[in-house]
């Protein structure tokens, strides 16, 4: 794990209703090794993760459902049988914050 990672995940999401920019293009470049399986869609980041059966998947989606409401960030999350889609962006700021980066850390920590 590497030092952007462990920094992501120790922190705590700041309450954000918009009036900041998003994220400089620099720096989105800077965070997004510490969530080395997530990728740059436009103005998210997504990730889908691949479960051996439907009660594995569900119990990664409410726990990740719990993160989401301890940080009061929710993303985007679409589920089936196997898969689990999370897309992150900030919509009050019209694109990425650094919420979603930690909120993103601290999913992938449930993995291990």
């Amino acid at each position: 794990m590497d030092e952007t990672t462990c920094a992501l995940r120790e922190k705590k999401c700041n309450p954000c209703e918009g009036g900041i920019p998003p994220l400089a293009d620099d720096d989105v470049q800077r965070l997004l090794p510490g969530i080395p399986e997530w990728k740059l869609e436009g103005k998210e980041i997504a990730r889908t993760f691949s479960f051996k059966n439907y009660y594995q998947t569900v119990s990664f989606v409410n726990a990740a459902a719990w993160i989401a409401h301890r940080e009061d960030h929710h993303p985007d999350i679409s589920f089936g049988y196997k898969t689990c889609a999370i897309r992150y962006t900030t919509h009050a700021v019209g694109g990425l914050s650094e919420n979603d980066f930690i909120c993103a850390a601290k999913i992938d920590a449930l993995l291990g």
